[in-house]
């Protein structure tokens, strides 16, 4: 059964890289947004974790300041309790001094690794970023390059292709024999109303004519 799965599997994967291919053959700029498309959005997936790792920076810094502070204000306890000779109160204030100076110490290192790490991010960030930019660039060009392609494509069909030539000829023919009929038709149109026109001054000038000699 396994080993059906997996013929199955394997034959899904081979038809569907070879639709992949057929479509890359018919229109690469199509495959080429979406892999644009993906890249987009692996970058912008990087910019949010670049903000959270400003986030983290701010949070260890902020702890950092302030066990700093805590480890200074504990020592100084502990130096007024030893002079006023308090024990017990110099002991509490110089226990919570080292455990802060340890905390902040850690916090420092840590602080340290967050802004390398955080630089090292920027980084790549930028990378990503400008090579989006390059690629946008490239897609700009070859939509060119396939705009002109095509389009003297289509000037060569119109102007070299016998098929095209033909048609276009037909078709000029039959234009020039359309406006040769209309042309034929008004000349006929008006030749027969100017003859009518005459005829009827004829008539008219032979009657005055006739009523003259009575």
């Amino acid at each position: 059964m396994t080993n059906l799965f997996t013929r199955i599997k394997n034959t899904i994967t081979a038809d569907l890289h070879e639709v992949l291919d057929q479509k890359e053959k018919q229109n690469p700029i199509v495959l080429l947004n979406q892999y644009l498309r993906q890249c987009e959005q692996e970058t912008e997936k990087v910019r949010k974790l670049l903000e959270r790792q400003y986030t983290l920076k701010d949070e260890f810094t902020r702890e950092f300041h302030q066990a700093a502070e805590l480890a200074e204000k504990r020592k100084y306890q502990a130096e007024i309790a030893s002079k006023a000779g308090e024990t017990e109160l110099y002991q509490f204030a110089a226990a919570e001094h080292q455990q802060y100076a340890d905390r902040a110490q850690r916090l420092s290192a840590s602080l340290e690794q967050v802004k390398g790490q955080l630089g090292d991010l920027e980084r790549k960030y930028e990378e990503m970023k400008h090579k989006l930019k390059d690629m946008n660039l490239r897609r700009m060009e070859l939509m060119g390059r396939e705009n002109v392609t095509r389009a003297n494509v289509r000037i060569n069909q119109v102007l070299d292709s016998n098929t095209y030539s033909d048609k276009s000829y037909s078709k000029f023919k039959d234009i020039e024999n359309y406006l040769d009929r209309l042309e034929h038709q008004v000349n006929s149109s008006f030749y027969r109303n100017t003859i009518d026109a005459r005829i009827a001054q004829l008539e008219k000038e032979a009657k005055l004519e006739e009523s003259k000699s009575i």
